[in-house]
C-alpha cells in the first residue's frame, strides 16, 4: 500500500482534475489510443457526467491540445474566431464586410522566435549575442472568420500544430453545428489540423447526418457505456488510494442501482466517506458504509438536483412558447408514463406515436409531422432554455428519445407519477390512458 495521503475528494465524486481512480475502459480508451494515430477527426459522445473530458484529458498532455468550450449563442464565425483566440491569436473586429457580408476581423499572433546576430530590438536569453530569443508580433491578417480557409490560413501562419478541442459542442445552436460540420470536412481535405468533438448526445453519425461528406473522415467513439467490472474497479482503486474497504453488501447493492453510472458511483462513494468520517487516506484501512442504505444515498445524491430537475419538466412543458398544439407538454407524458426499462432503452417514435395518439386533446388525428418536428427540437429548446447538462437528446437516425442524464432517469424513477403530471400541468387521467395502452401490447 502506498504511503502517500490523498483527500476524498480528490479520489471520489466530480473534481475539476482527473479523479485518482481513473480506470481504462478497452471500448473508450483503447479505441482512442488507436484514433489519434488517424489521420481523422474525434467525437467522443455519451451521457452527462460519464467520462467523455476524463478520456482525452488522460491521454493527452496539456501542451498538445488546445480547447474552446462551446455557447449556444456562438455563430460559426465566433466559433472560428475563438478557436484562433486559443491557438494565439488577437482577434479584433473590423469595420469591413466580407463577401459573405459578415463584418471580418483583424488576428495577430505573438511568437516566441530565435535571431541571430547582435543588436536585435527586444531580445531575451540570449548567450554571447548568437542566439537570441525574442517575441515577434505577426501582421495583422484579415480574415473573413466564417471562411474555414481564411482560419486555416491563420493558423498554418504560426505552425500550429496542436489538437483542437471543441468541449460541449451540444450547446451550440443546430445551425451552427450544421455549419460547422460542412467546415470540418474542409479541415480535414485542406489540412493537417485534427479536431476533437465532444458531445452530450447517444447518436453514434450526429456529425454524418449533419454533412454526409464526413463518412469516413471521422471517428466516433461512445464514451456512455460503463461495464460492471469496470465500475468495480473504479470503486477497487479507490479503496486502495484512500485505505479503506467498502462493506460488501452496500457496494453491491450501489452497483445494482447505479444504472451503470460513473457519477453516481463516484458521488455515492464520497458520500458514503464523508458519512463515516474518512476525509483522507486511512491508517490502518478500515471498512465504510456497513449498515448504510446504498438506495438510500443514490437518492440524496440524486435529490440533490431535485429542484433542477424540476424546472426542467416545467420549462420544457412549455416550449418555444404557447402554441395551440403544446407539443413538448405532451412529449412528457410518455416520458413520465414509460417503465424503467424502456427508458433505460430510449423511447421509439412508435411508442411515442401511438402514446400521443392517446393522450393528446387532437387525439388520432395529431399529425406525425408535428411530433417529428418537436422531437428534432427538444436539444434546441434546452439550448435555448439554457439546460445544463442537457437531459433528453432524440437520435434521428434511430428515431429515439434518449435521456442523456443517467441522474435524471433515476430520479424519475422515483417520483411519483401523478405528482410528475400535476407539474407539467396536464389531466390525471392520461396516466390510466398510457395504462390501457400498455395492457394491449
Amino acid at each position: 500500500m502506498s504511503k502517500e495521503v490523498f483527500r476524498a475528494n480528490d479520489v471520489f465524486g466530480i473534481t475539476r482534475d482527473l479523479p485518482l481512480n481513473y480506470v481504462t475502459r478497452p471500448a473508450v480508451d483503447d479505441e482512442l489510443v488507436a484514433a489519434l494515430t488517424r489521420d481523422q477527426h474525434l467525437v467522443i459522445y455519451g451521457s452527462s457526467k460519464q467520462g467523455k473530458t476524463s478520456v482525452r484529458k488522460y491521454h493527452l498532455k496539456d501542451d498538445e491540445y488546445i480547447v474552446a468550450t462551446c455557447s449556444n449563442r456562438w455563430n460559426l464565425g465566433q466559433l472560428n474566431s475563438t478557436i484562433l483566440k486559443q491557438a494565439g491569436y488577437t482577434v479584433v473586429q473590423t469595420e469591413t464586410r466580407a463577401a459573405s457580408g459578415h463584418y471580418k476581423i483583424q488576428a495577430s499572433a505573438k511568437l516566441s522566435a530565435k535571431l541571430f546576430g547582435k543588436g536585435v530590438e527586444g531580445q531575451l536569453g540570449g548567450e554571447g549575442g548568437r542566439e537570441n530569443t525574442t517575441e515577434v508580433t505577426t501582421a495583422p491578417l484579415e480574415l473573413d472568420p466564417f471562411d474555414v480557409n481564411d482560419v486555416i490560413w491563420a493558423l498554418k501562419e504560426i505552425g500550429f500544430e496542436k489538437w483542437i478541442v471543441l468541449e460541449d459542442f451540444h450547446y451550440l445552436p443546430e445551425e451552427t453545428q450544421k455549419d460547422f460540420a460542412v467546415a470540418l470536412k474542409a479541415f480535414h481535405e485542406s489540412s493537417n489540423f485534427t479536431f476533437i468533438i465532444v458531445g452530450v448526445w447517444l447518436q453514434e453519425n450526429r456529425l454524418v447526418q449533419f454533412n454526409g461528406d464526413l463518412s469516413g473522415r471521422i471517428t466516433t467513439i461512445n464514451a456512455d457505456k460503463w461495464l460492471r467490472p469496470e465500475l468495480e474497479a473504479a470503486i477497487d482503486l479507490g479503496e486502495e488510494k484512500l485505505g479503506i474497504t467498502f462493506d460488501a453488501a452496500f457496494r453491491n447493492v450501489l452497483l445494482n442501482s447505479c444504472y451503470d453510472s460513473i457519477y453516481v458511483v463516484q458521488e455515492s462513494c464520497l458520500q458514503a466517506c464523508i458519512k463515516n468520517g474518512v476525509h483522507e487516506t486511512q491508517r490502518p484501512t478500515r471498512s465504510v458504509a456497513v449498515g448504510e442504505s446504498a438506495n438510500g444515498i443514490i437518492k440524496e445524491v440524486v435529490d440533490k438536483q431535485s429542484a433542477r430537475f424540476s424546472d426542467f419538466l416545467t420549462n420544457f412543458a412549455a416550449g418555444f412558447g404557447q402554441t395551440d398544439l403544446e407539443m413538448y407538454r405532451w412529449l412528457l407524458v410518455p416520458l413520465i408514463g414509460a417503465s424503467t426499462e424502456a427508458l433505460e432503452d430510449g423511447l421509439q417514435y412508435r411508442h411515442i406515436r401511438r402514446a400521443l395518439s392517446r393522450v393528446h386533446p387532437r387525439g388520432s388525428s395529431l399529425n406525425a409531422g408535428n411530433v417529428t418536428q418537436a422531437l428534432k427540437g427538444v436539444a434546441s429548446l434546452q439550448v435555448q432554455q439554457g439546460v445544463k447538462p442537457l437531459v433528453l437528446d432524440y437520435d434521428q437516425s434511430l428515431k429515439r428519445l434518449n435521456i442523456v442524464d443517467r441522474s435524471f432517469l433515476i430520479w424519475l424513477v422515483q417520483q411519483d407519477k401523478e405528482d410528475l403530471v400535476d407539474m407539467i400541468d396536464v389531466p390525471m387521467n392520461v396516466l390510466q390512458s398510457l395504462d390501457a395502452e400498455e395492457e394491449e401490447e
